[in-house]
């Protein structure tokens, strides 16, 4: 198992997590991620402390509650191969939550340094923003979770399904220097879902120098840490695939930058 690769857990430990990416585990400053896998009637309970969290319904409904707040009954798909917007939370630093599942669920916890306080809110998918990226062969869905226009501290979070045969993340681009206007410094992790899931992604993680130059084989329910440098996914023909990305840095803004021996890409249309 490449270092850049954190697997899933064959089955769910007793809060039902299923795989963890933590600053310490990733060697990073800002990004965290969870993935739970809850039976009905199963509660998870966390507090926040001093980070901000996005929740995901990635699949399956659930009540959740912050320490002021309660939504009854969210969520309305059973997978994400329906390629609809999910329902999500947004839950501020120094608050709790708790999650009781109604159904199987699958469920994503992205968080990131919280600072200020704001307050908790429900994001439905008619407040999600979805559109088609690139043509031809590198067209893809995207679905605008927590972008930038809207409010948190540190986290932006969006899902991407890619067709068989498609590129997405591409053309390869980068946002690893602290250098705005122009490039952020976000790291981020993909976690992937593939359908069917006997099938597999490839992604490229490599920097200018290729002093980090690794090509990942991935498998359904993986995630994939990038620290830095450039990071183009492809699907294989006759398999989906379908990643939530969350990305963080030192300010909340994404900007990129595109590897300059594939520009022009940008120009093609085929």
């Amino acid at each position: 198992m490449h270092k850049l690769i954190v697997p899933a857990s064959p089955m769910p430990d007793s809060d039902g997590s299923v795989l963890t990416v933590t600053p310490a585990s990733a060697g990073w400053s800002y990004v965290g991620f969870e993935v739970f896998r809850l039976k009905p009637d199963q509660v998870l309970s966390r507090t926040t402390g001093a980070n901000e969290v996005c929740l995901v319904l990635l699949s399956g409904s659930a009540n959740i509650q912050s320490s002021k707040e309660n939504w009854s009954d969210i969520g309305q798909r059973m997978s994400v191969f329906e390629k609809i917007p999910p329902y999500s939370i947004y839950i501020p630093s120094q608050d709790t939550f708790q999650v009781t599942a109604l159904t199987e669920l699958e469920l994503a916890v992205c968080s990131a340094p919280g600072g200020a306080k704001r307050e908790a809110r429900l994001i439905p998918p008619n407040q999600v923003g979805a559109e088609l990226r690139g043509s031809g062969s590198t067209e893809r869905l995207v679905h605008n979770i927590l972008p930038e226009s809207e409010a948190a501290e540190s986290l932006l979070v969006v899902e991407v399904f890619t067709p068989e045969g498609h590129w997405s993340s591409y053309p390869p681009h980068k946002h690893d220097r602290d250098a705005l206007p122009d490039e952020s410094l976000l790291e981020e992790t993909y976690y992937y879902r593939i359908q069917p899931e006997q099938g597999f992604a490839i992604q490229r993680v490599y920097t200018d120098d290729l002093s980090l130059n690794e090509t990942l084989t991935v498998q359904d329910g993986e995630a994939v840490m990038v620290p830095k440098g450039y990071h183009p996914v492809s699907a294989p023909p006759g398999y989906e695939v379908y990643y939530l990305n969350v990305m963080a840095g030192p300010v909340r803004a994404w900007k990129f930058q595109n590897d300059p021996a594939h520009d022009w890409l940008m120009n093609w249309k085929s």
